[in-house]
């Protein structure tokens, strides 16, 4: 099973199996990442399940939406490397993702 690896805030690491197909953000809530909200259940209506993906990854990573790029608009402290994890479904080529989580969100 892929794996994923959130980094939260204060450097505590979760490396967490990830079922394929499940969202970024679904297999946080799942496991009790703190720092993953996902308040909109999901629907790229919130941006409570924002996260900074590490940078090797992102050529991995499906384009940026319009309407997720909208609500990226609204974060306080966004990156080039800031998506929303609802956006990012895990698949085998995702395994290893690491995905880091901003403070604002704790």
């Amino acid at each position: 099973m892929p794996i994923v690896t959130f980094i939260e805030h204060d450097g505590s690491v979760r490396r967490i199996d990830a079922p394929s197909q499940r969202s970024l953000m679904q297999i946080a809530v799942d496991n009790g990442v703190p720092g993953i909200l996902g308040d909109c259940g999901g629907s790229c209506s919130c941006a409570t399940c924002h996260g900074y993906i590490d940078s090797a990854w992102a050529p991995h990573l499906p384009p940026i939406s319009e309407t997720e790029a909208f609500m990226l608009e609204g974060v306080p402290e966004p990156r080039e490397t800031s998506r929303l994890c609802c956006q990012l479904r895990m698949s085998p080529a995702l395994d290893g993702i690491v995905v880091h989580l901003p403070a604002e969100q704790v």
